[in-house]
C-alpha cells in the first residue's frame, strides 16, 4: 500500500495510491549534543498529520478509510516505538523539560492500546505460576515480591515500588537470552505484553534476581 515516505526537517512525508498524500508535521528538539555524527537530531516533537489529494489538502471524512488507516498505523507505530516513554533510563538520563511527558507517559491514564493489553493480561495472568502473587489494577499488574510489592505500568511497562512509589529501572539486556526471550505467547505483534510479563516471573522472585543494577535498587533504602 505505501509507495514512498520521506522526512525532511518539517514533516515526514507518505505518498500513498491515486496521488493521495500524509504528512505528520514534526520539530526537532534543540539540544547540545542531540544529533548524531550524520546531522540527524535524535529526538523530535510531533505534532498534526494532514492528508491531501493532488495537491489539496481534505477534510478526513473526505480520505479513503483504508488509506487513512495505513497511513494512521504508520504514525502509531512511529509513536508507540519511538516515543522517548519507551526508554526505561529517560528519568535520570533525558532532556529536562519532557520529563513531565515520561511520567504522563510512563505512568499516566491507559490509551486504547494498553486498554487492549489490559483484557488480555486479565485472561493470562490467573494462568501464570505467580498468579496469586498478582492483581491487575486500573493501570497496573501489581506483583508481590518478597523483598517489595511492584507495580508495573500496563501501558509503558515502567515499574514502581512500594510504598514509596520509587522507581526501578530494567533494561533488558538484548545481546544475551535473558528471561524476556522465554515467554512465549500465542499470539504476536505487542512487545510491550512481553516485556510486562517477563518482569513480572522477575520480580515476584526477587530473592534470586543476581544482575546488580537490578539489585543495587531494589535494596536501596
Amino acid at each position: 500500500m505505501v509507495q514512498d515516505l520521506s522526512y525532511d526537517t518539517e514533516m515526514a512525508t507518505l505518498q500513498l495510491p491515486e496521488n493521495y498524500k500524509a504528512e505528520f508535521w514534526v520539530q526537532e528538539v534543540y539540544a547540545d549534543g542531540e544529533w548524531n555524527d550524520t546531522g540527524i537530531y535524535n529526538y523530535v516533537s510531533t505534532d498534526q498529520v494532514r492528508f491531501y489529494q493532488n495537491g489539496n489538502q481534505l477534510n478526513v471524512v473526505d480520505v479513503p478509510s483504508l488509506l487513512f488507516s495505513e497511513a494512521m498505523r504508520d504514525v502509531d507505530l512511529f509513536v508507540g516505538v519511538a516515543s522517548v516513554g519507551n526508554d526505561p533510563n529517560w528519568r535520570d538520563g533525558g532532556l529536562q523539560q519532557y520529563h513531565n511527558y515520561w511520567e504522563s507517559y510512563s505512568f499516566g491514564n491507559l490509551n486504547e492500546v494498553a486498554k487492549t493489553r489490559k483484557q488480555v493480561l486479565e485472561k493470562i495472568v490467573p494462568k501464570l505460576k505467580i498468579a496469586k502473587q498478582c492483581e491487575i489494577t486500573d493501570k497496573f499488574l501489581v506483583v508481590k515480591g518478597s523483598l517489595h510489592t511492584y507495580k508495573i505500568h500496563i501501558g509503558s511497562g515502567n515499574i514502581l515500588m512500594e510504598p514509596n512509589d520509587q522507581y526501578l529501572c530494567i533494561v533488558a539486556d538484548r545481546k544475551s537470552e535473558d528471561i524476556g526471550n522465554k515467554v512465549f505467547l500465542p499470539f504476536e505483534g505487542d512487545a510491550v505484553l512481553s516485556i510486562i510479563i517477563s518482569k513480572a516471573m522477575l520480580l515476584a522472585e526477587d530473592t534470586k534476581i543476581k544482575d546488580t543494577t537490578i539489585t543495587s535498587q531494589i535494596n536501596r533504602q
